[in-house]
Formats: structure tokens, sequence, C-alpha cells
């Protein structure tokens, strides 16, 4: 039976850090403030911002949760966004997906002021995720990562086969995992045999978000699954994308819940954090 690669230790470390942060911040006079915006129609997107909401009072963060009905316009959300920018008070802006599909979250991605950027979705903070520079970086790969290292495994020279391209974690991932200097194979709809790549691969992340992607059939025993995957069931139950009967036959997986999705969520307030320090850097710099 494999090691199961569980996240809450690695998550606690990071709210011990982001505690701390938050303490210092407020002994200069500035209270950490996140802004989420949620337009209603998805029970998922609901419970989970509602779970940041304890989180941050936990952490002693300011957490302003602004809902909206289905029929919001984009101009409105839009206003909000631009409003929070322009706010000293507020350090970071977080979009709950998904939106209706009469709303484009990309062009609202895309107001989002870099240095309040919490999820790394915007552009500029899409090439610092190419480029190694500095910036925000997208929270779920950061945590397929960091769960990984806190195991102990290293990257280095390994063979990674990486199963998904999506812009949310797939293609970010994708350019993070070149810098630890990992030899990847990328996967995608279009790929015949998932299995032969999966056969030669040390570690494999898969982030498709359609469960049962990878099965007990096309691993090895040697092989170890960072499952990016959440996906809710016909009877409302919380899976990955690698099905339950993959742990009977690989060295390691993530499990789902408790896995990835459990450290995402740190590593956001973390990335406040730094959002309130790149905009310090930045009033500095306009002076």
């Amino acid at each position: 039976m494999a090691q199961l690669l569980k996240a809450k230790e690695a998550a606690d470390l990071v709210y011990e850090n982001v505690g701390q942060c938050v303490r210092r911040y407020q002994e200069q006079g500035i209270q950490p403030h996140l802004c989420t915006l949620l337009v209603e129609g998805d029970p998922a997107s609901a419970y989970y911002a509602q779970a940041k909401c304890k989180l941050a009072e936990k952490l002693g963060v300011t957490f302003s949760l602004h809902t909206f009905p289905r029929e919001v316009t984009q101009a409105e959300l839009t206003k909000l966004i631009v409003q929070w920018n322009e706010d000293p008070g507020v350090h970071g802006i977080l979009l709950e997906l998904p939106l209706p599909p009469n709303l484009s979250a990309g062009a609202l991605e895309r107001v989002i002021s870099p240095e309040k950027d919490v999820d790394g979705v915007t552009p500029t903070n899409k090439l610092a995720t190419v480029t190694g520079s500095p910036g925000l970086y997208p929270a779920t790969p950061e945590a397929c990562l960091r769960l990984l290292k806190h195991y102990g495994y290293r990257l280095e020279g390994k063979n990674v086969t990486l199963i998904g391209r999506g812009q949310t974690v797939g293609l970010p991932l994708f350019h993070m995992l070149q810098r630890e200097q990992a030899t990847i194979t990328l996967c995608h709809s279009r790929t015949p045999d998932i299995a032969f790549h999966l056969r030669h691969a040390d570690i494999a992340f898969v982030a498709v978000g359609r469960p049962g992607v990878v099965t007990k059939g096309i691993v090895h025993p040697k092989l170890v699954v960072i499952d990016a995957g959440i996906n809710e069931t016909d009877d409302g139950a919380i899976v990955g994308d690698a099905a339950e009967d993959v742990r009977e036959a690989v060295s390691a997986v993530s499990p789902v819940p408790g896995g990835v999705g459990t450290l995402t969520t740190a590593i956001l307030f973390e990335n406040l954090m730094k959002a309130i320090a790149l905009q310090a850097d930045a009033k500095e710099a306009g002076r």
C-alpha cells in the first residue's frame, strides 16, 4: 500500500509562518486584508470561500467576501475590482471560480493588480511563473511542488510525467518543473498512450479535473503520484483525478481530499503576506 502524502503538517508550517507575518505587520500598523469575489451558482465555491473565511479569522487576517447573484454584469464586477486595486487597505484580491457562462473570468483576472493577485492569475504573474522572476505564483502548482519536497522527494534529474496542460495548474506547473531541473513529459487529451509515459516516470502529476484519469492498471510500484484534481461525484463525495485503487500499486500518492488542496489554501495566505511586501516596495519605488 502506498505512502499517503498528506498535507496537514506542511500546511500547518505555512500557517505558523503566516501567523508570525500577520503579527509583524500588525505591529507596523498594517492589518492584512483579503477581498474575495464570489458569484452565486456553484455550491463548492461557496463552501471553499467560507472555509477561507474561517482560516483568515484564526490567522488574524481580515476577510471580506462579496457575493453576487448570477445576474451580475461584467461591468459591475470590474468596477469592484478596480476599487479594490485603488484601496491601500486591501492587500489581496481573489476571484472564486467557476463563473457563470455570461461572465469572462479571463477579462476580470486581467483587471486585478499584479501586486494584489494572490492566486497568480494576472498576465504579469503568469509571465513571472514562466521566467522565475519575482511575483506571486499560482497557489495550486506551488502546492504540488511544496508537498513533494515536504516528504523529501527531489525533482532534479527525475523523469516526470505531467498529465494536464490547463491554464490554472498544468501549464504553470510545467514551467515550474523545468526550473526544478526535471525531465518532463507533458500528456494531454491528444496523448494516445498515457500508460507508456507513466511506465518511464519516477514522479507523476495529474491535473485534468476528471476522475479516474490515472488507474491502477497504468502505474508501477516505484511511482510517486501527486494528484491535483478535485472532482465532486454524483453522491457528493470529493475525489481526485487518480482512482482510489492507485494506492495499491504505487510507492506514494497524495490523497484527495487532504493533499494538494489543503496546502493550496495555506499558500494563498502565504501569497497574501508576499503581496503586502510587494505593495510596500512599489510604494517606496514611487516616492
